[in-house]
């Protein structure tokens, strides 16, 4: 498995990738992974946004049962207070805090993307396009998207006005005319709604 190989030229790791930095609304979410056991269907791995549905949610469920996993959650409240780079770095440390402290240990962080993590003072080694090359990263793709997805489905129950659970806080041409009509409720960024709210001039 290529991904796999990638991962071993580098040792002991584990993958960090987000899910959720464009949205309108919801959290930004991060996972920390260590692969544990390599099992076959771990061939079907690809970055998260290039499965269907159905496939993440195997996969969520094939990634918990052989890696250790720690999950980042940062909410719109925070993401206005310190934006969403900065949020996005605060999620991968919650994940990595919360894959320290289940006892897993490792020497070194992939990061997806061209970013350090920043305030992480640990060896860490950016990957761009990480999610295709690394399996670590991959798996870590699939349980942030898959995590955050199910968060929004549960918003959408609380505020059906907006119909997160069809395109998860993205801003579709729907979500942002339930905007207009209906205002924002706790769960929008507002510091990303700028364009939508601003008053319009006649």
């Amino acid at each position: 498995m290529e991904m796999y190989d990638f991962d071993l030229e580098y040792g002991d790791l584990i993958g960090i990738d987000e899910a959720g930095r464009g949205p309108l609304a919801g959290p930004v979410v991060a996972a920390a992974v260590k692969i544990k056991n390599i099992v076959p269907e771990f061939e079907m791995i690809n970055d998260s946004k290039k499965l269907s549905e159905k496939k993440r949610e195997l996969l969520y469920d094939v990634i918990m049962e052989n890696c250790h996993v720690g999950v980042g959650v940062v909410d719109p409240k925070k993401i206005d207070e310190i934006n969403i780079l900065n949020a996005t770095f605060l999620a991968m440390r919650r994940a990595i805090e919360e894959l320290k402290e289940s006892g897993t240990e490792w020497k070194l962080v992939l990061v997806d993307g061209n970013h350090n993590i920043r305030e992480y003072e640990e060896e860490q080694l950016p990957v761009i396009k990480g999610d295709g090359k690394s399996l670590a990263i991959a798996a870590a793709s699939i349980i942030a998207k898959v995590t955050r997805d199910r968060m929004m489905v549960e918003q959408g129950k609380e505020f059906p006005v907006y119909t997160f659970e069809k395109h998860k806080g993205y801003g579709t041409k729907a979500h942002r005319e339930a905007i207009i009509e209906n205002g924002p409720c706790k769960y929008h960024r507002m510091s990303f709604l700028g364009n939508i709210l601003k008053p319009t001039l006649f």
